[in-house]
């Protein structure tokens, strides 16, 4: 097995390894991709050596060449395409009915498959439809559904924070979330503040969960009594970062404390 780099699928697919060989190309590079003995077009994220083991089973193919003038004009002849198919597609959507939304559309590189990605809130019988695009481009058809943080990865946009969302612009995977990582944060659990433009948690929030669960460690939960100077109360607030917490001591009176790190007491 020779240099294996991670290269992203058309422009909506996965990411996955590839086989590289003695083709030379960088990141952001098109190449040209053989999978199952045919041809896609990628793009690749990673040239640089790949971190832990890569089993042979992971390895979806091999990458072919750097995309020559003639394969990048050939990409964009498929985006084009690629705009009509998503018209069609939603007029026939509409005609029948069906409870789904597409998202986009993508032609493989030797244009013998149309794929349209699309969300909905259940399971839609599409079997008519699928039929009924056949039969408009005369090529084969997959409709694959996908996620409201796919949709977002997809779509591209911009975050809050005022930077392109981490899922279309760096992200190869999405993160696990839960509620809790804001909570452990001490951040405000308002739907609005922890959520993003996918309506899901903020994929940010598992950056320095970590960090904060190590920090949160040592320091009282909000509710625990604690001894003060001014005598016993308890917590009502925690600042994880400054290890500060405010505690109520009785008769309306908060006090703040900042709790030491282990072995700096005192």
């Amino acid at each position: 097995m020779g240099k294996v780099i991670q290269v992203q699928v058309g422009e909506y697919r996965p990411t996955d390894y590839f086989e590289l060989n003695d083709v030379t190309c960088r990141r952001n590079d098109y190449v040209v991709l053989e999978i199952d003995r045919g041809s896609e077009f990628g793009r690749v994220i990673s040239d640089g050596p790949v971190v832990g083991a890569v089993k042979p089973e992971d390895i979806w193919g091999k990458v072919l060449r750097k995309a020559t003038d003639g394969d990048l004009r050939q990409i964009e002849n498929s985006r084009m395409k690629a705009k009509d198919a998503l018209e069609v597609c939603i007029r026939k959507i509409t005609e029948r009915r069906l409870d789904m939304q597409i998202v986009k559309a993508e032609y493989t590189f030797d244009s013998s498959k149309i794929i349209f990605f699309f969300t909905a809130e259940g399971r839609v019988d599409f079997r008519n439809l699928v039929k009924d695009l056949a039969q408009v481009f005369r090529v084969r058809i997959e409709l694959k559904q996908i996620g409201v943080r796919d949709k977002a990865k997809i779509i591209r946009g911009y975050g809050v924070c005022g930077r392109e969302f981490c899922c279309s612009s760096y992200m190869k995977d999405f993160h696990t979330l839960a509620i809790r990582m804001a909570k452990d944060q001490g951040l405000p659990l308002n739907p609005s503040r922890i959520s993003g433009v996918c309506g899901r948690i903020k994929c940010c929030m598992a950056y320095e969960f970590v960090v904060y669960k190590e920090f949160a460690r040592s320091l009282p939960h909000v509710g625990d009594r604690i001894e003060t100077p001014e005598g016993k109360g308890r917590v009502v607030s925690v600042n994880i970062l400054k290890r500060c917490v405010s505690i109520d001591v009785g008769e309306g009176q908060i006090v703040k404390a900042i709790i030491p790190k282990k072995g700096q007491e005192n």
